[in-house]
């Protein structure tokens, strides 16, 4: 399908903070980290699927001149948010992913590459009346930054996925891809 491809990532790589095998169990504290290149096709084809086509990012000069956006276009904010759950359903396949908040503190313009950040902050068995399996629901924190040394907050936020394990790979999650 030509316009999923558009809108994957050119740069893609992740790494994670956590136990040291290559299989885990996550814990309150673990993070996975996601680089994320946005580019004028990524930020076309959301608009053209989300049919939000605010002139500040799709015309350099409205973005400028109206906008206030010294640097020109903008990335969509939704667009950017979108690699939580990404990376959230790359390392627990099966996730449910149930809210989102978000606080959009700085933009990310065309061209930027972003570091998003996701830490499990809290973690809750959920048993199901009669069944012997679980399932879990897991608050993390969504943090993007717009360097590696995460000094410069883009987006900040909550998100409540629910995992059917806390078993993930740390080798899968660590390669680039």
């Amino acid at each position: 399908m030509r316009l999923a491809r558009a809108i994957l990532p050119l740069v893609r790589t992740t790494t994670t903070t956590a136990a040291s095998s290559p299989n885990a169990v996550l814990s309150v504290g673990d993070a996975v980290r996601e680089r994320r290149h946005f580019t004028e096709a990524d930020v076309a084809a959301y608009a053209a699927v989300s049919g939000d086509r605010n002139p500040v990012h799709l015309d350099d000069a409205v973005a400028r001149d109206v906008g206030g956006f010294q640097r020109g276009r903008v990335v969509h904010g939704m667009l950017v948010a979108s690699v939580f759950p990404s990376v959230i359903a790359a390392h627990f396949p099966g996730a449910v992913y149930a809210s989102q908040t978000l606080r959009f503190a700085a933009p990310v313009y065309v061209g930027d590459e972003v570091v998003a950040r996701v830490q499990a902050i809290h973690i809750r068995t959920m048993t199901t009346n009669g069944s012997t399996s679980s399932r879990y629901a897991v608050k993390f924190a969504t943090k993007c930054f717009m360097d590696e040394d995460e000094g410069s907050l883009a987006i900040d936020g909550e998100a409540m996925a629910i995992l059917p394990t806390l078993e993930w790979s740390l080798e899968t999650a660590s390669k680039q891809q």
